[in-house]
């Protein structure tokens, strides 16, 4: 375990305006929370292309302005998405984006994301006691998936491994075996809430049921977020396990706590850690920690 806690900002996810309005949409929003929350002490910036209403951007145009703008303003390690249900496309689609985000050193990321399986979506309503939605499959076939790792060890990239449920951990262990995923796996453990019911709950418990399944032959670095949740409830107890976490307003408003920006909620995570006894981790500490190579520009 280290001593030191990764702090990383999911800035947008695909979260509306309508419970806080500082959630990021375009490049310039996006770039000046990302460098607002490196200052407060996140080491990774999470993101979705987004257009001005809020929709989903696929347009590879989109992360070369983002990260090019992120990267001249801080050093924060770069971790857009591949677009999530909402880029429904064949795998080679599906990481476009990426293969033009590494070919230049300005606009290359340094994570690209794999969630390791599949899993229904659709929202939840609780007030009238039925789905909104019925035909949401975020899909992620084990043909994908090698296919994604094919491309990120090729491009140097580290693999960012999501956890929904215990099945997607399970194929974690499975590609470690196969040596897909080379050590250490960096793996989110993606806890949801409120109208998202496809992963473990945002509980002790929740908590508890992914982390008990973690193969214990093999080295694991983890952290955890709360999708439509509050990931502040869990975050001591996250703290003293040696986890790290994983947070912003693309998961959650944190209206409870006014209408506060990204930055602001790394704050609060930083101030806990710290009352903890655990700094957060520097770029560098971070690369260290989770044994991040050099990237292959164009390769």
């Amino acid at each position: 375990m280290s001593d030191k806690i990764i702090i990383e900002a999911r800035v947008n996810e695909l979260a509306l305006r309508d419970e806080n309005p500082n959630v990021p949409f375009l490049p310039a929003e996006i770039i000046r929370d990302a460098k607002a929350c490196y200052d407060e002490g996140a080491s990774i910036a999470h993101y979705h292309g987004r257009k001005a209403d809020g929709a989903p951007e696929h347009d590879a145009e989109f992360y070369l302005e983002t990260n090019a703008g992120i990267r001249a303003e801080c050093p924060i390690l770069l971790h857009p998405t591949l677009g999530y249900v909402a880029n429904d496309a064949d795998a080679r689609e599906r990481f476009s984006a990426v293969e033009e985000m590494m070919k230049e050193a300005s606009t290359a990321p340094d994570f690209a994301p794999m969630d390791v399986g599949s899993v229904n979506v659709d929202w939840w309503n609780p007030e009238e006691g039925k789905f909104d939605t019925t035909d949401l499959i975020y899909k992620n076939s084990t043909a994908t998936l090698m296919y994604f790792a094919d491309r990120i060890k090729h491009f140097g990239l580290k693999q960012y491994l999501v956890s929904w449920n215990v099945s997607f951990t399970r194929q974690i262990e499975a590609f470690m075996k196969m040596g897909v995923i080379p050590e250490p796996a960096y793996v989110l453990f993606c806890l949801t809430d409120g109208i998202m019911l496809a992963g473990h709950p945002g509980t002790p418990e929740g908590l508890d049921a992914h982390t008990t399944f973690l193969p214990k032959d093999r080295e694991i670095v983890w952290t955890v977020s709360n999708y439509k949740g509050n990931l502040l409830l869990l975050t001591e107890k996250i703290v003293k396990a040696g986890g790290h976490i994983s947070i912003g307003l693309g998961d959650y408003p944190y209206a409870e706590y006014g209408a506060p920006t990204n930055a602001e909620i790394i704050a609060k995570v930083v101030e806990q850690a710290r009352a903890l006894g655990r700094e957060p981790a520097t770029v560098e500490e971070t690369r260290e920690i989770l044994k991040m190579g050099k990237v292959n520009i164009a390769a």
